[in-house]
């Protein structure tokens, strides 16, 4: 891990594993209100954290899904869990049906949650493991929202 003078880890380049990729990041709960009101169609949000199977397994899993993946969700965003504290608690809050878990992804078509991916289903699992999962969920929602 990156340690600067006295202010903690550096986490910039665990954000820019994501935003690398066209993720927004959501840093304040206005970020996040703007974001679910105002993104139609399908939208996937990482729940990003500073723990090794984020590292290893989540953020480029998230990578390698969207490279394989034909169908991409419309908007991707994201929230850093321990990092961006209220940000992450209010983004939890339009899924609280599920328990907090981060590393984890969150998937919404016109704001309602219709698929999340907890870190169980990202820790002890292959990065190529969690793109199969992210492109599951994007092919069987973004093709419902096709059809519509």
């Amino acid at each position: 891990m990156q340690f600067g003078f006295g202010i903690g880890p550096d986490t910039s380049w665990m954000r820019e594993e994501l935003t690398r990729y066209g993720v927004e990041e959501l840093k304040t709960p206005e970020d996040v209100d703007k974001a679910m009101k105002e993104y139609k169609g399908t939208m996937l949000m990482a729940i990003n954290s500073v723990c090794g199977c984020a590292a290893g397994n989540a953020r480029p899993g998230l990578g390698i899904a969207l490279e394989n993946s034909e169908v991409k969700p419309d908007h991707m965003v994201t929230v850093f869990a321990g990092q961006d504290k209220e940000a992450t608690a209010h983004a939890r809050a339009y899924f609280s049906e599920y328990p907090p878990s981060s590393p984890a992804f969150a998937y919404f078509v016109d704001g309602e949650i219709k698929a999340m991916i907890p870190r169980h289903r990202i820790e002890g699992r292959s990065s190529e493991d969690v793109a199969n999962d992210l492109k599951m969920v994007f092919e069987a929602f973004g093709k419902e929202k096709q059809e519509k």
